[in-house]
């Protein structure tokens, strides 16, 4: 569904993608981990359009999409979910929601809208309590599952998750993962994940990459990666056991 080849994006003079490569299958969960720096954000908006790439490809559903504006590519499914969740905090829970359905059609909308509202609610229920309440009231958790519905108000057919564990309480973590995991399993949703917290990724996704200043250092299935003894010394910490299934 989506490839990258060797992409390389700068800010200013300086190079912060070095080439990198890589793969997500349609419905895969695949994660980009690593520390501060080493350029996964860069490479998700180097993917949705946020930055363009001073050269490789970047291929989605077929269609060279590098450098495309970040409308276009919401109009063809492919969504992120911001670092730091950038919600209008001003504005309503529903509010939010709605505006991840600002690009779709006034048909589709008219016609379909209220029953992907009622998903979201299904998926966060506490949503649904909150959508009267201001975004910037919420807490860590609740913003994140806001941020999280609002894209997929879009529709997405591969969404992209920047960081969706920052700031927030282990609990929480294991709860916006397990979600992440259900998009996957009941929706068929294709997901690529950025992380720092990389015993979370590697739980969730199948395979991963570890990006360190700016390029792909290691590449596998989760499971193989979890137990590399040098994956394990640098970010899971002595007795991490690999959960996927």
């Amino acid at each position: 569904m989506l490839k990258l080849q060797s992409v390389m994006t700068y800010y200013g003079r300086i190079m912060a993608l070095r080439g990198i490569s890589l793969h997500v299958d349609p419905g895969e969960i695949v994660a980009i981990v690593g520390p501060n720096g080493a350029g996964k954000t860069t490479a998700l908006n180097t993917i949705s359009g946020v930055l363009a790439p001073k050269s490789g490809r970047i291929v989605f559903d077929g269609k060279d999409v590098a450098g495309k504006p970040t409308d276009s590519l919401v109009d063809m499914g492919l969504v992120q979910v911001p670092e730091g969740r950038q919600l209008f905090a001003g504005m309503s829970v529903y509010e939010n929601l709605m505006l991840g359905a600002y690009r779709r059609s006034s048909a589709d909308k008219k016609t379909r809208l209220r029953d992907d509202l009622d998903r979201i609610y299904q998926i966060f229920p506490i949503l649904k309590e909150r959508q009267k309440q201001s975004a910037g009231t919420l807490s860590g958790g609740e913003q994140q599952m806001l941020a999280i519905g609002r894209a997929l108000m879009a529709r997405p057919r591969m969404l992209l998750l920047d960081e969706p564990s920052m700031g927030l309480a282990p609990l929480v973590v294991k709860e916006i993962f397990k979600v992440i995991a259900d998009l996957r399993k009941e929706r068929k949703t294709t997901v690529l994940v950025v992380e720092q917290n990389v015993k979370a990724a590697l739980t969730v996704a199948k395979r991963a990459y570890v990006l360190e200043t700016g390029r792909v250092v290691m590449e596998g299935a989760s499971s193989e990666l979890s137990k590399n003894p040098e994956i394990q010394r640098a970010y899971l910490g002595k007795g991490y056991k690999h959960m996927v299934e």
